[in-house]
């Protein structure tokens, strides 16, 4: 009766002769674990100077709703009031909104040049990791050839 040949054993073998080098998977986690947290403390930081800016400019609009909330001695009064409180708020929205502009332009300066740098790592991690691999075949296929 004929044998049957086994898969499994000849499998192991081929994949054997072809090691599968994990270093780079984990130097690219790295890398990437570390570029999200750059990432994310360039996101958190804007978050909050954005939040500060917010509650700067609530607190300055109650604060100046509290004189147009005062009683007057002229119903002209009230009108001047209201007058001085749109354009106070006008000039103080120019002002908070140019604040919020230099936020986003600081964290999109910061995600360019963090990316740019990630972008050079990669591809330096990718030229090491393709030219270890080259040679890994190359010597796999030097020492078939031999037998």
């Amino acid at each position: 009766m004929a044998k049957t040949q086994d898969y499994t054993a000849a499998l192991k073998d081929f994949m054997g002769a072809f090691p599968v080098d994990m270093t780079a998977f984990e130097d690219t986690f790295k890398t990437t674990a570390t570029l999200n947290e750059k990432l994310a403390a360039v996101a958190l930081t804007a978050a909050e100077k954005s939040a500060e800016i917010s509650n700067k400019w609530t607190k300055d609009t109650i604060a100046k709703l509290g004189d147009v909330a005062k009683a007057k001695a002229e119903p002209a009064d009230y009108a001047k009031a209201v007058t001085d409180f749109v354009s106070a708020s006008a000039e103080v929205s120019a002002e908070n909104l140019a604040a919020y502009a230099e936020v986003a332009k600081k964290a999109q300066t910061e995600t360019v040049e963090l990316l740019m740098a990630a972008g050079k790592d990669v591809a330096e991690d990718a030229t090491a990791a393709v030219k270890k691999a080259t040679e890994e075949v190359t010597n796999v296929a030097k020492k078939a050839a031999a037998k």
